[in-house]
């Protein structure tokens, strides 16, 4: 074999054509479904094709190469724009749609069916992956969604962003306006561990036991001030009409929020506070209390949410507590720290993304009833 950069004798470079040409066209499809002019070469054995490309195939630093052409100048296969879209094609379908007994797809799987189907006789995962990726398709991926089913879902979900950016009826809010971001996170156990927590060490992680004895569970109740970084929280036995309205209560008897002209209240369809009989349940005692519902399946909109995701990660995992008051006395105390450390929540996501996400989520819908 000759340097790298050097050409192959003539001999060796129709030996080498013939291989390419006669084991599959450049274009990488099988020869039945190629137009190109890299078809099969009339009287030359494939089995002796396929052992010079074997034999004589070059590489140029430790890169293989595809093949070598008439001239013995050393080539890459070049698949066609046609074989590219159908691959890409074939993996947005869904598994049950190509009657295959999985769940998602894997680069394993697109590549060995696109190879039985046809579409190809050979292809690397590699240029696959080079494929897909130009397009951000990952069929390996999922992820859990709850599609919009609230007929009323742009109209409220809009009037929450707008209050994120500021704004209500399309008026800027009062400095002395306050947004409030309610909701109850339910169920939290108290799990003691059988055996003492190992601290961590160098080279050596915490080590929880796996084994617990329940303590039992409790609910925590929590108000944050959307744009003056306060955490109001409250743990009780169980939610309800009754633990709801203590929270209520204890943040309006803040003079702060007490003398507001207007308090919005966000919160979801939770059964303590849903409906017109909720709203005028708080505004019989409060009459400043704006009630903002989210729609229905949308807590995502709820920025006290986002503060329950940092109370799971920071507070309860892992979950290791003698007691239900130790749940408590921890719970309460992290709001304290929170707020010395915290700033508002960057929500990025606005009513212009709104609009852009519902129109992508009609125009889905549209294509899957002209499909079926």
């Amino acid at each position: 074999m000759p340097p790298a950069g050097d050409t192959l004798s003539d001999s060796a470079g129709r030996k080498a054509s013939y291989a390419l040409h006669a084991g599959r066209p450049r274009c990488g499809a099988l020869r039945e479904n190629c137009g190109c002019a890299g078809g099969a070469v009339a009287g030359l054995p494939l089995r002796r094709a396929a052992s010079w490309t074997r034999r004589e195939r070059p590489s140029r630093r430790g890169l293989p190469l595809r093949g070598i052409g008439a001239t013995g100048e050393a080539v890459r296969l070049a698949f066609s724009p046609g074989v590219v879209v159908s691959i890409k094609a074939f993996a947005c379908e869904l598994p049950a749609e190509l009657d295959l007994p999985l769940s998602r797809l894997s680069m394993a799987d697109i590549r060995d069916e696109t190879i039985r189907r046809g579409l190809v006789a050979s292809v690397g995962k590699t240029t696959l992956w080079r494929w897909l990726s130009e397009d951000a398709i990952r069929p390996w991926f999922h992820r859990t969604w709850i599609f919009p089913r609230d007929p009323q879902f742009a109209e409220k979900a809009g009037r929450i962003l707008d209050l994120y950016e500021g704004f209500w009826d399309g008026a800027r809010l009062k400095e002395s306006d306050c947004v409030v971001s309610a909701d109850e996170k339910t169920s939290i156990q108290a799990r003691h561990r059988i055996h003492p927590t190992s601290p961590p060490e160098p080279g050596q992680t915490m080590k929880v036991e796996e084994e617990y004895e329940r303590q039992g569970a409790l609910a925590y109740l929590a108000a944050w001030d959307v744009r003056r970084v306060m955490v109001f929280g409250r743990c009780e036995e169980s939610t309800g009409i009754v633990p709801f309205d203590k929270l209520v209560e204890q943040v309006m008897e803040q003079e702060s929020y007490r003398s507001a002209p207007r308090v919005f209240w966000i919160m979801d369809n939770g059964s303590s506070h849903r409906g017109q009989r909720g709203d005028e349940r708080i505004q019989a005692k409060w009459n400043n209390i704006v009630p903002v519902h989210t729609p229905v399946h949308a807590s995502w909109l709820n920025q006290v949410e986002v503060y329950f995701s940092v109370v799971q990660r920071k507070v309860l995992t892992p979950n290791n507590f003698d007691s239900l008051l130790a749940v408590e006395d921890r719970l309460l105390h992290f709001q304290d720290y929170y707020e010395r450390a915290a700033g508002p929540f960057q929500w990025k996501f606005t009513r212009r993304d709104l609009v852009e996400l519902l129109a992508r989520i009609d125009a889905t819908e549209c294509r899957q009833k002209v499909a079926a």
